[in-house]
């Protein structure tokens, strides 16, 4: 008895073909998503008004270097001052956040009445918003060992003591100092610590698409019935609620 391919080749060549192309494309996203790109939506106000709730990024991974066998297999970029990254958060390195590097290793560095100064040089950020009114002594005039607020991690206290030479805090070796862009209302590296080498992700590259928050609000704090109801209210209104003035934005 004949087999099915063997009385229709034709047809089951075109199958064949068809499964051999979604198998491609299958591997080469599953490639692209675990080497190179990843998305990553904006949970927080801590980098307006550069990053937005409601932004969706790309973020490309192999900028600098990826793990240790991409960098000895392509060219990747050194992190730098004024770089924006993607990083495993290092109090819970299953969380990810998003800052801009203001200190890289052997760096020195100090907030003066929020005025950032880097080796004694005082820094041009155009980036940053400051949105409090009031004076906080420990945010504006970091590093400061004689206060202590809230939500400041104990390890980093005890460590950031070690670290400060004449007001100075100094970054060590494969380590770097984040802030967010909206400074005042930013949890970075003055309440936690530096970002090792090893936990940085990427950069963002695009975003790809940006929606405003109140508009596609399915967090967890709410119902499933609510959840839902938002789900299907931006999909019926997926054009009104797109930023398109954030949409294919390059992040600088």
């Amino acid at each position: 008895m004949m087999s099915a391919a063997e009385k229709h080749p034709a047809r089951y060549n075109d199958w064949l073909g068809v499964v051999q192309f979604l198998i491609t494309v299958f591997v080469i996203a599953i490639f692209v998503i675990t080497f190179v790109v990843q998305a990553f939506q904006i949970p927080s106000e801590s980098m307006e008004n550069t990053l937005l709730i409601g932004d969706y990024l790309l973020v490309d991974k192999l900028r600098f270097g990826g793990d240790d066998f991409w960098r000895h297999v392509m060219p990747y970029q050194p992190v730098r001052r004024g770089d924006i990254i993607v990083f495993h958060y290092p109090v819970h390195p299953g969380e990810h956040f998003v800052k801009r590097v203001v200190g890289v290793p052997g760096d020195r560095l100090r907030l003066i009445n929020r005025e950032l100064y880097v080796n004694g040089v005082a820094q041009r950020e155009p980036y940053v918003r400051y949105s409090a009114t009031a004076h906080d002594a420990f945010r504006d005039d970091f590093p400061r060992l004689n206060i202590v607020v809230p939500g400041l991690e104990g390890t980093w206290w005890e460590q950031m003591k070690k670290l400060v030479e004449d007001g100075q805090l100094i970054v060590p070796e494969d380590h770097y100092f984040v802030l967010g862009d909206n400074r005042d209302e930013s949890l970075d590296s003055r309440y936690w610590g530096f970002v090792p080498r090893e936990n940085i992700v990427g950069r963002p590259l695009v975003i790809y698409w940006s929606v405003r928050n109140d508009d596609l609000d399915i967090s967890e704090e709410r119902t499933s019935g609510e959840k839902l109801f938002h789900f299907a209210h931006a999909l019926t209104h997926l054009f009104q609620i797109t930023r398109w003035d954030r949409t294919f934005r390059i992040v600088h």
